[in-house]
Formats: C-alpha cells, structure tokens, sequence
C-alpha cells in the first residue's frame, strides 16, 4: 500500500522560507516522478514542481521558478520542496504525488500521478 505524507507547512510572513517533505512508503516498484502541486481556496488544483525519480531532471511552473527547489532523496524515498521568498499567491494545500507510469509530456499534468498524499497547509500572510 502507497502512502504519501507530507510535512513542514505553517504560517509564514511574505518573503520567508519553508522547507516541505514528503515521505513515501510502500513504494516496491519504480517511480517515473514525484510532483508538487497545490491547492487554494476556490481554485483548481494546480502543479508547483515535479522531478523525475531517476535522473533527476526537475520542472516548475514558471511562478515560482528561481523560488522554490525540488529535491529527492532516492535512499529515504522523501522529496522536499524548499520555498524561499514566498508570496501572498503561494498560500494553499501543497500535495505531495507520484507518477508511477509516466511520461514526460505530462509531468505537469496531476492526472498522470496515481498517488497523493494528505495535503499540507501553507499560509503566507502579514
């Protein structure tokens, strides 16, 4: 059974940083990508960063390009997302996934990923 738990969210003041992690268990087969995505309030659901599991290659949304930095650490099965200089606009649930059949064409799309995980808050606000 695949599990996804993430972590690190909270209330932070613009132009702050956090570090989001996701944990992953269960996964006894190989991975095409992990992604980001996040979620506000009256808005659909949408992709922050994705990276592939094995090579490495990493993808974002152009919003939060030079900001955020997608990381995975293939020993810990854990993927970490670190958010420097946040926004108003970057308030949401962040969800961790995993693509496990992918392909590159649609590593920004959440349909590709199978597996999510729980969500975790994050609040940007003065």
């Amino acid at each position: 059974q695949v599990q996804l738990v993430e972590s690190g969210g909270g209330l932070v003041q613009p132009g702050d940083s956090l570090r989001l992690s996701c944990a992953a268990s269960g996964l006894n087969f190989n991975i095409y990508a992990m992604g980001w995505f996040r979620q506000a309030p009256g808005k659909e659901r949408e992709f922050v960063a994705s990276v592939r599991w094995s090579a490495g290659y990493t993808y974002y949304r152009e919003s939060v390009k030079g900001r955020f930095t997608i990381s995975r650490d293939k020993a810990k099965k854990m993927t970490y997302l670190q958010m420097n200089n946040l926004k108003p606009e970057d308030a949401a649930v962040y969800y961790c996934a995993a693509d496990r059949n992918g392909i590159l064409s649609t590593i920004r799309d959440s349909r590709a990923y199978e597996y999510w995980g729980q969500g975790t808050q994050v609040t940007v606000s003065s």
